[in-house]
């Protein structure tokens, strides 16, 4: 029985709030690996907002792709691991985009504080924008069904 998640699934589940792991060499070839928000509509990129002088983007410029991983954490497990390559590096926030994210990932008025407490992100954050190229991807429901 494979374990792999149909395209639709995978999509579905990416784009389900899941705090993501984010993943990019560094120059002495060791990983990175930091949690993150990010956003994705099945189809489209993956989008990452992160300080624009964070060792995390600097090293996705330079590596120019990277991988997350989000997964779920109770029985039965799941998980979508993806990479590709950068689209885009803007040297912005768009206002709209960020406070989605907040709103993604808090409750109403905890995203509201959130987003008056970090303002200035607006002028010292990145976009990040990555295709995903590469998938791995396992859903243990099938498996934990047939012997329930």
């Amino acid at each position: 029985m494979s374990l792999a998640m149909s395209v639709a699934d995978r999509e579905a589940f990416l784009a389900g709030a899941h705090v993501a792991v984010l993943g990019v060499g560094t120059p002495d070839g060791s990983p990175l690996l930091v949690p993150v928000w990010y956003a994705y509509r099945p189809g489209g990129e993956i989008v990452v907002l992160t300080g624009r002088e964070s060792v995390k983007a600097r090293y996705v410029r330079a590596a120019g792709r990277f991988g997350i991983c989000v997964q779920r954490e109770t029985a039965p497990y799941q998980y979508v691991s993806v990479e590709g390559p950068v689209t885009a590096f803007e040297d912005r926030v768009d206002a709209a985009e960020r406070a989605a994210l907040a709103h993604r990932y808090l409750p109403l008025e905890t995203a509201c504080a959130y987003l008056a407490a970090t303002a200035d992100q607006l002028t010292t954050d990145v976009t990040v924008r990555m295709r995903p190229e590469r998938w791995r991807t396992a859903d243990f429901a099938p498996f934990a069904a047939d012997f329930s």
